[in-house]
């Protein structure tokens, strides 16, 4: 279903790491750590500014894969994991972009399920990787049904 789509990337989007932002994400998730909302504490860290709670890079924008198309619902999020170079800083910008790593079918006992790999790449302005994660989607057999007619 999605297996010609493997190896395709998005276009770069840049993105900001907004000091409201951050602050609404890590009230959101109930981590109000000083570190990413309090200004002097983040002048004070070894990162001289605060940063980014680890899984903020979720509301990044990742650009767009030509001729890729997902359903907007019926989707499971399957697994999600995070690598960073170093933690992102407030008021950076960075460049967001996705690759379609892995599709691959099982069997089970609610039919055929796809499941979509992707990974999602954060850099600098200057190119330099800071983070990568990866994103397993699940597609049940009732989507992939709507999606191959």
């Amino acid at each position: 279903m999605f297996k010609d789509q493997i190896g395709k990337l998005s276009n770069k989007v840049k993105n900001a790491v907004e000091r409201g932002a951050v602050k609404k994400f890590a009230e959101a998730i109930g981590d109000p750590h000083p570190i990413y909302i309090d200004e002097a504490t983040g002048r004070g860290s070894r990162f001289k500014n605060n940063i980014a709670p680890p899984t903020f890079p979720r509301i990044f924008d990742y650009g767009e894969i030509e001729g890729f198309n997902l359903p907007n619902k019926g989707l499971i999020h399957g697994e999600q994991t995070f690598h960073y170079e170093r933690p992102l800083l407030v008021g950076e910008e960075l460049y967001c972009y996705t690759k379609v790593k892995n599709y691959f079918e099982k069997k089970g006992s609610f039919g055929e399920m796809g499941f979509l790999v992707l990974e999602n790449y954060g850099e600098d302005l200057e190119g330099k990787t800071i983070f990568s994660s990866t994103s397993t989607i699940v597609i049940s057999e009732a989507v992939r049904k709507v999606l191959t007619r």
